[in-house]
């Protein structure tokens, strides 16, 4: 009886059982085979089959509770899958096991094969994952990990301080200051040899040197640490480049990719003041809001509904005031030399600067704070140079607040204002 080994069972049948009242195992194995007798015929007959061995061992799991019995009956099957159907529906024959009724309901039809192949599938995954691990790289991968390894052996020491640095540091015209020496072997590692590390946040007497005679890079963790490094070096060295890492990662860990998209993105050092908002000491400056505040007392005050004298409105057929002129020709040589001096130094840095009558700077803010800063000063502005293109937008602002002047190194304004619009070529 049951001879069937579980290793020749292509189909095993699932099925649940309900029964109200208690029973034993015994009990519905006798109703398998009482009520299927001769229902299927003598080549399906289960005693047979079993007797054969094309019918496994009947594993019936039951489980009290209540006064009800519920369990899962399991039977495996070497016959076709035709035939293993016919035996799972009849069992749902069954409706009364010893005095009770039950109910049994095949559940499911596992095919052992699909079972196995999976098994086989998950498990060759795993057998060629440890074998492309320890198999020897290609010829590629040997020269790439050999070329690496060489670059993070040429660290060298430099300087008083014993600096960790790249090899090239003396002949190379630019360098690039990162943090740590962890950020100096990642550098190595992608192939910068003028590479040198500060060893901590206060700036070393030795890279100090170095900055006054080469192009230097400052090359920062993307954190508030690193902005706090920038300022440092920013107020005793003489930094002409800033670069950081992606939003909270560090240079030791960014990529190839990351790093050469960082060093691309760099910015000037004193467009890195305006963006931190620091003065040449490295001290935070007034917030835009406060320096809001101080332009609104800087700003000459007048009565609330009094226009200043030179946008008044003309006369019913007066002339109108002179239009926008490319050539610079409304500007007198006082006002070309101090705007040409501040459009120079504007150069790179991304700001704007509001002068008054007077020719006198009230206030230099970025371009992202210039409409709001000029909204908010409600008049009292003569004249705008930024670091920029002109557009429409600005110049309806620049008209409605009563500006005379905007300058900028381009423009795209085509049609005519009683702004003057002029840029570079004009000066």
């Amino acid at each position: 009886m049951a001879k069937i080994s579980p290793v020749a069972a292509k189909y095993i049948i699932h099925s649940r059982i309900s029964i109200a009242g208690i029973v034993d195992r015994p009990d519905v194995i006798g109703a398998i085979f009482g009520q299927t007798e001769g229902l299927l015929g003598n080549e399906l007959e289960l005693r047979e089959l079993q007797r054969s061995g094309r019918i496994g061992r009947i594993e019936v799991n039951t489980n009290t509770s209540s006064g009800k019995t519920s369990g899962e009956i399991i039977i495996p099957s070497s016959l076709d899958k035709t035939e293993t159907a016919i035996i799972a529906a009849s069992m749902e024959v069954i409706q009364r096991i010893g005095p009770c009724t039950a109910k049994l309901e095949v559940t499911n039809l596992e095919d052992i094969r699909i079972s196995k192949r999976q098994f086989v599938v998950e498990r060759a995954k795993e057998l060629l994952k440890t074998l492309m691990e320890s198999t020897l790289p290609d010829s590629q991968e040997l020269t790439d990990e050999v070329a690496k390894s060489v670059r993070v052996m040429e660290a060298v020491e430099y300087g008083r301080e014993r600096l960790a640095a790249g090899p090239a540091i003396d002949e190379s015209e630019e360098i690039v200051i990162v943090e740590g020496r962890a950020d100096v072997i990642n550098l190595l590692r992608q192939g910068f040899k003028n590479v040198i590390a500060m060893n901590g946040t206060s700036c070393p007497e030795t890279i100090i040197e170095l900055t006054k005679k080469k192009t230097t890079t400052l090359f920062v963790d993307g954190d508030r640490g690193g902005n706090l490094i920038i300022r440092e070096l920013l107020s005793v060295a003489e930094i002409d480049f800033v670069c950081r890492a992606p939003d909270g990662k560090e240079v030791e860990e960014i990529t190839k990719k990351e790093i050469h998209k960082a060093l691309r993105s760099r910015v000037t050092a004193e467009q890195a003041k305006l963006e931190l908002g620091v003065d040449e000491t490295g001290a935070l400056k007034e917030q835009p809001e406060r320096l809001r505040q101080s332009l609104r007392v800087t700003a000459p005050s007048r009565p609330l509904n009094s226009r200043p004298q030179r946008y008044a409105r003309p006369p019913l057929g007066g002339s109108r005031p002179p239009l926008s002129r490319p050539d610079g020709s409304s500007l007198t040589p006082e006002e070309k030399s101090v705007f040409k001096s501040v459009m120079d130094d504007l150069f790179g840095t991304h700001g704007a600067c509001i002068f008054d009558q007077n020719l006198n700077i009230l206030g230099k803010v970025p371009l992202s704070e210039l409409s709001s800063t000029v909204q908010s000063l409600n008049g009292g502005v003569y004249a705008i140079a930024l670091d920029g293109t002109v557009d429409p937008d600005l110049v309806h602002l620049a008209e409605k607040v009563g500006v005379t002047h905007v300058l900028g190194t381009g423009s795209t304004v085509k049609e005519m204002s009683k702004v003057r619009v002029l840029t570079d070529e004009s000066l």
